[in-house]
């Protein structure tokens, strides 16, 4: 099921000033420049692909996402992209992509372990022989969700300068590798606020291995942060480049 925060059309119209673009997307920017052909899993609202479009990128960008009110923003924004309203479990592509991405951890959005796994055999199916994955997910030992508390109040705005507030709030102790929070919206376009349910998974650098390695697929680049640094325990990010195993 999508998260309402997808899946609201009020609420999809908020996720690009909640994101700004920041250097993840300039990481990934590259890394599609670079590609001549890109499958971008869980595009959201389009914004990678339609700067590289507009940067000059000439090939195939095609952009899937099971939330059909984030492709209303992606369509907008750019429509000389494919934009593919599914997810990895409802479309297949046989060898077609140089290069795979999952940008907004929405890695971490692929909760149970059969989900996971029939996931990344879809990207190793949709891979060319010398194909990429690229994705992020955050590193649980920096542990991101001890900050998502109701007194840190994040300000966005939609197209029409509609103004709204939104805070994440931890549900229950955390347990394993999962995290469920909700995502707490207040503004004037509503007369009561709209709340949105999600839960994440935390996969350290040794679980991530052994998926990718259930699915054919093996790290060859991993950072701890947009600047290409080492993984620590204190890195906010798991920055992952797979390749299929030989």
């Amino acid at each position: 099921m999508v998260d309402r925060s997808f899946a609201d059309l009020s609420l999809a119209a908020l996720y690009d000033s909640l994101n700004p673009w920041g250097p993840g997307d300039d990481f990934y920017l590259g890394r599609v420049m670079s590609a001549p052909t890109v499958l971008d899993v869980g595009c959201g609202t389009g914004r990678l692909l339609a700067a590289a479009r507009r940067t000059g990128h000439p090939g195939q960008l095609t952009g899937l996402d099971p939330a059909a009110a984030m492709l209303v923003q992606a369509r907008r924004r750019e429509p000389g992209v494919e934009w593919v309203l599914g997810d990895l479990h409802s479309r297949t592509w046989y060898g077609e992509f140089d290069l795979v991405t999952m940008t907004g951890h929405a890695f971490q959005t692929l909760v149970g372990d059969e989900e996971l796994r029939t996931g990344l055999r879809a990207v190793r199916t949709a891979l060319a022989d010398d194909g990429r994955f690229v994705f992020e997910t955050r590193n649980p030992a920096a542990r991101a969700w001890e900050s998502w508390t109701p007194d840190r109040v994040h300000e966005a705005a939609d197209e029409n300068g509609s103004v709204a507030w939104m805070w994440r709030e931890v549900v229950g102790p955390v347990g394993g590798d999962r995290v469920t929070f909700t995502e707490t919206y207040e503004g004037v376009r509503w007369d009561h606020p709209q709340v949105s349910t999600t839960t994440l998974r935390f996969l350290d650098t040794p679980d991530l291995e052994k998926f990718l390695a259930e699915a054919g697929l093996v790290i060859e680049e991993q950072y701890g942060d947009w600047g290409r640094g080492p993984v620590t325990s204190g890195s906010p990010e798991l920055v992952t480049v797979a390749r299929s195993a030989p």
